[in-house]
């Protein structure tokens, strides 16, 4: 039940999405027991959005789970999280920000796990 949020300030095309998601989809085994079976994926392109007070191109990418992982598959995902956006967007890797959320309480078809 992961659910990656990706907000960027510069436009991604409806091409570069489905690319983004389709690798999203198979980074997220990154994280032991997680795949794209219920991964959900936002993308916001072209939100304001600063880093060290600069409108240079950048993401903050908010990763929720439920249950938890280890400090190893977070730095793990956080590489390929990284790679994704620099290789498909041209961001600099030093201007993305990567965020971890778990959760043992997470909703689904009107239920919680």
């Amino acid at each position: 039940m992961p659910f990656i949020d990706v907000k960027t300030n510069i436009p991604v095309p409806a091409e570069s999405r489905e690319i983004i998601k389709k690798q999203l989809g198979d980074a997220i085994t990154a994280l032991p027991g997680k795949s794209e079976a219920w991964l959900m994926v936002g993308i916001e392109p072209e939100i304001s959005l600063y880093f060290k007070g600069s409108p240079a191109p950048a993401a903050m990418v908010d990763v929720s789970i439920f249950g938890g992982a280890s400090s190893a598959a977070y730095t793990k995902l956080t590489g390929l999280i990284s790679t994704i956006l620099t290789d498909e967007l041209s961001i600099p890797t030093n201007r993305i920000y990567v965020k971890y959320s778990e959760t043992e309480n997470w909703g689904w078809n009107g239920s919680n796990f």
